[in-house]
C-alpha cells in the first residue's frame, strides 16, 4: 500500500494540469460556468468512485430565510458538490473552498488570456488561480491521495466544492443547510500557507445622496449631490480612523484593520446640469465579535451626524442601503486545538497566525458551531488582480499539510 503522501507527490503533474483546466472555466458568480466548474470538480470524484453528493441549491428557499448570508449577482440556478471518506469514528474534518471567481476586469491589462491556466515558471495564471482555484486543488488532491492509499482516516474526510463565496457565502450556506457539517474545517482561501483563525467583516452599502437639478450656468441655484457627497466621504474616512485605532491583537498586523471604501460613485445624468443625485456603494469593515446591527448603526449615525452639519443635507438626508453580500466578522473558538494541528501538520518553518480584514465563509462555518481557519496557497494580493497567479510549490506544500491533517 504507498502511503498518501507518496501518492500526492506522484501526482504532482495530474494536479496542476487538473488546476489549468479548472481555470479555464471561467466561472465568474453567477454566471452557468459557476455551476459548470462544480459538475467538473462533481465528475472527477465519481471516476475516483468516491460518495458524492452533488446536488441544485434550492434557491428561492434559501434566499427567502431570515439568515441568508446576502448575494450581489442573480442566479436562476446553482450547484453544490461534497465528497465523503468515510473514518474510523473519529473527529470529522471538511475541506472547503470555493468555485467561483471574479471577473478578469481589463482585459488589456493582462499579459495573457485571464483564463488561460498559463504555466510560467514556478506558477499558474489565470483567474481564480489565487482566489481560490490553487487552494481548491490543494483540497481535492490531499481527499484523493488519501482516498487511493486506502487509509482509513480516524474519522470522515470531506471535501465541499462551493459557489457564490465572492457575494455572500451561498454555497456554504446551502452546504449547511443540507445538513453536512464536520467537527472542524480547513477553507483554502490565499493565505501563503499562513494560518488565519479569524476574519473582520464587510457590510456591503448603498449611500444616495440628494442634491437640486439646476443648469450649470447659473449653479448656484442648484445644490451640487457631488459636492455633499465630499462631506460624507471624509465622515466615512474618520469613522474608518476612528474603529481602527485599537484593534485586536489577531488584527494588529494591518494598516487598516477594518477597512472602509466607496468602490463606485454615479451622479448626474447631464454634463451643463447641477447633479441632483449621487449614488456610491462601497464596503464596510465589521470588527471581530461586533454584532452586524452594531456595526450598522455606527455607520448610519455617522452619516447622520454628518447630515446634521450641513443645513441642506439636514433637511434632505442621506439614506443608506444595506445590500449584496452581508460578511458578519467570525472567529475560531479559542478552545478549539484546530490551530494547533493544522501548525504542527504544516510543520517548520511555523507560519504566521492572525486575523484576515476580508469576509469568508469562515464567519458561516463558525457561526453553525464548525470550528474553522483559513489555510492556503497564494499571496491576497495577487488576488482579484491582474495577472492573477499561484505558486505550484504552495499548491502541493498546502495539500501536504491537509493529508497529515486528516490523519492526525
Amino acid at each position: 500500500m504507498n502511503s498518501p503522501l507518496d501518492l500526492l507527490h506522484a501526482a504532482r503533474d495530474e494536479a496542476v494540469a487538473a488546476l489549468r483546466e479548472l481555470i479555464r472555466i471561467p466561472s465568474v458568480s453567477g454566471t452557468a460556468a459557476e455551476s459548470e466548474a462544480v459538475a467538473w470538480v462533481a465528475d472527477l470524484l465519481r471516476r475516483e468512485g468516491v460518495e458524492v453528493d452533488h446536488w441544485r441549491l434550492p434557491l428561492a428557499e434559501l434566499t427567502a430565510r431570515a439568515d441568508f448570508p446576502g448575494a450581489e449577482v442573480e442566479r436562476t440556478q446553482a450547484w453544490g458538490v461534497v465528497a465523503r471518506l468515510p473514518g474510523a469514528g473519529g473527529r470529522s474534518l471538511m475541506l472547503n473552498g470555493h468555485l467561483d471567481v471574479v471577473p478578469p476586469g481589463d482585459r488589456e491589462a493582462w499579459h495573457e488570456d485571464p483564463f488561460s491556466g498559463l504555466v510560467d515558471g514556478e506558477h499558474v495564471f489565470g483567474r481564480g488561480a489565487c482566489d481560490m482555484k490553487g487552494g481548491v486543488i490543494s483540497a481535492l488532491f490531499a481527499f484523493l491521495a488519501v482516498h487511493r492509499s486506502g487509509v482509513t482516516p480516524p474519522g470522515d474526510v470531506l471535501f465541499a466544492g462551493v459557489v457564490g463565496e465572492e457575494d455572500g457565502g451561498l454555497g456554504t450556506f446551502a452546504t449547511l443547510a443540507r445538513g453536512w457539517s464536520a467537527d472542524a474545517c480547513v477553507i483554502t482561501e490565499p493565505t501563503g500557507l499562513d494560518v488565519v483563525p479569524a476574519n473582520g467583516g464587510a457590510l456591503t452599502f448603498r449611500l444616495r445622496v440628494p442634491g437640486l437639478a439646476a443648469h450649470a450656468a447659473d449653479r448656484t441655484s442648484g445644490v451640487s449631490a457631488v459636492e455633499k457627497f465630499h462631506k460624507i466621504f471624509a465622515a466615512l474616512r474618520e469613522l474608518e480612523a476612528a474603529r481602527t485605532a485599537d484593534v485586536d491583537p489577531l488584527m494588529r498586523r494591518h494598516p487598516v484593520a477594518y477597512p472602509l471604501e466607496v468602490g463606485s460613485v454615479r451622479a448626474g445624468d447631464w454634463s451643463s446640469t447641477v447633479p441632483d443625485l449621487l449614488v456610491a456603494e462601497g464596503r464596510f469593515g465589521v470588527a471581530l465579535d461586533e454584532p452586524v446591527p452594531a456595526a450598522r448603526a455606527a455607520f448610519e449615525a455617522a452619516v447622520a451626524d454628518a447630515c446634521a452639519a450641513d443645513p441642506w443635507l439636514a433637511a434632505h438626508p442621506v439614506t443608506v442601503e444595506w445590500w449584496g453580500g452581508q460578511f458578519a466578522s467570525g472567529r475560531c473558538p479559542a478552545a478549539s486545538d484546530l490551530v494547533p494541528r493544522v501548525l504542527a501538520a504544516h510543520g517548520s518553518p511555523t507560519p504566521a497566525v492572525y486575523g484576515a480584514t476580508y469576509g469568508s465563509d469562515l464567519r458561516l462555518l463558525a457561526g453553525a458551531g464548525v470550528p474553522t481557519v483559513q489555510y492556503g496557497p497564494g499571496q491576497v494580493r495577487w488576488a482579484h488582480a491582474p495577472d492573477e497567479r499561484v505558486p505550484v510549490a504552495e499548491v502541493l506544500r498546502c495539500a501536504e499539510t491537509l493529508v497529515r491533517l486528516a490523519l492526525s
